[in-house]
């Protein structure tokens, strides 16, 4: 009977540690969100936000635009997701567009550590529409988060995760004032 209760114990200890491990990795493996923001989904490659209401679609391609400069990104493409199935005869059905945006000082030593890293640059942000739980077309915008897309590498280096995160959280502020039109 001791056996068995050292046996449970022991048992218990060990799934505690791993539970607490588990914890502690997804915790490290997302960049860190402003007050307000939903919460993280470590599980989930990307974040979502819905653009704040009052702000246009124009109002937050300028945001993106002038904020992401101040924030030393630049933004190398964009492409119109939209707009190209228009031209094939497709109804979109609302905006669908994503923007490349990239600031290598932040995403320097993961391309350093592990240069296969580069098939997820430049990072990206998509502006689209979708219904909302009451069923109205709203804006979003949603980023393909950098600290989900480093668990593809193999034994990532402590410093691509620290530059992951870092660039995640940059990206995360950005997304934030963009859809608030922030400038």
């Amino acid at each position: 009977m001791i056996l068995k209760n050292i046996f449970y114990l022991a048992l218990s200890l060990v799934l505690a540690a791993c539970v607490s491990t588990g914890d502690q990795q997804h915790v490290y493996w997302a960049g860190k969100i402003r007050p307000g923001m939903p919460p993280i989904d470590g599980n989930v490659a990307i974040y979502e936000l819905p653009v704040n209401d009052g702000v246009s679609y124009q109002d937050l391609v300028d945001s993106l635009k002038s904020v992401s400069q101040g924030m030393n990104f630049v933004n190398p493409a964009h492409f119109s997701i939209g707009e190209q199935m228009q031209k094939r005869g497709i109804d979109p059905q609302g905006i669908k567009e994503v923007h490349a945006i990239c600031n290598l000082s932040l995403g320097t030593e993961i391309m350093l550590d592990h240069p296969e890293f580069s098939v997820f640059a430049p990072c990206r942000i998509a502006i689209y529409e979708k219904l909302d739980a009451q069923h109205n077309m709203r804006l979003y915008l949603a980023l393909a988060r950098p600290t989900f897309d480093l668990r593809s590498i193999k034994n990532p280096s402590e410093r691509a995760k620290k530059s992951a995160q870092d660039l995640e959280t940059a990206l995360l502020e950005l997304m934030d004032r963009a859809r608030k039109g922030d400038f």
